[in-house]
């Protein structure tokens, strides 16, 4: 049975107006498929958290009994990812160079003054591509995340993973290392960085094949 609820989860200081959504909208509809694109800012950017955005992706499912396919970028993976193992209506994952051990790696880079400063002041400045300008990121969304560790991830459901071999934001070698134990996951790299728009086209191949797409859909 094909899934009939599709939703696309836009990736951290995104939003539905991104490229790459915009780009998969545009090519479902012509599939009389609709795409629901849910804004994860929730005109709130400043406290966002994991959780928040579970709860309110899960809001968008229209029942217990219709499967659902996500597909996430990013941070937006991240959620799709643990979404499917908190809902048995997900019924497939399309991952888009998602936000495998991320936190560690950004705090990493952050390093350890500013990290301090961020929890002592409980704020740091975030540049947020819809808004195209910097915002405060609350540092609950830190402690929140923590929570979630992807090694929890062991639900076996269809799961399609996409990620550029050029990614500087989250190194490919994440995506390797999550679907090494996970033999039900297919994992495809592209040649491309982590935006991933260049290479549209090819996702979009990708994906109807693996959603069984057909003109008739």
């Amino acid at each position: 049975m094909k899934p009939s609820q599709y939703i696309y989860l836009h990736g951290f200081a995104s939003s539905p107006n991104s490229i790459k959504a915009q780009y998969l909208n545009d090519h479902f509809k012509e599939h009389q498929i609709f795409l629901t694109i849910p804004d994860l800012n929730q005109g709130n950017f400043s406290n966002l958290t994991l959780t928040r955005q579970l709860k309110q992706v899960s809001g968008e499912f229209i029942n217990a009994q219709t499967p659902v396919t996500l597909i996430g970028s990013s941070l937006g993976g991240l959620t799709a990812a643990w979404l499917g193992e908190k809902y048995p209506q997900v019924q497939r994952l399309i991952l888009l160079a998602p936000a495998f051990g991320f936190l560690d790696r950004w705090l990493d880079k952050l390093g350890e003054a500013n990290v301090k400063q961020w929890r002592e002041t409980g704020e740091l400045l975030i540049y947020h591509y819809k808004e195209k300008r910097s915002l405060p990121l609350n540092y609950q969304f830190v402690t929140d995340v923590s929570q979630y560790q992807d090694q929890q991830l062991q639900r076996p459901l269809p799961t399609l993973i996409l990620h550029g071999k050029h990614d500087e934001i989250v190194p490919i070698s994440y995506s390797y290392d999550f679907t090494e134990q996970r033999p039900w996951i297919q994992l495809k790299t592209l040649n491309s960085d982590h935006g991933l728009t260049d290479v549209m086209e090819d996702i979009w191949v990708t994906i109807k094949e693996f959603c069984e797409l057909t003109s008739d859909s």
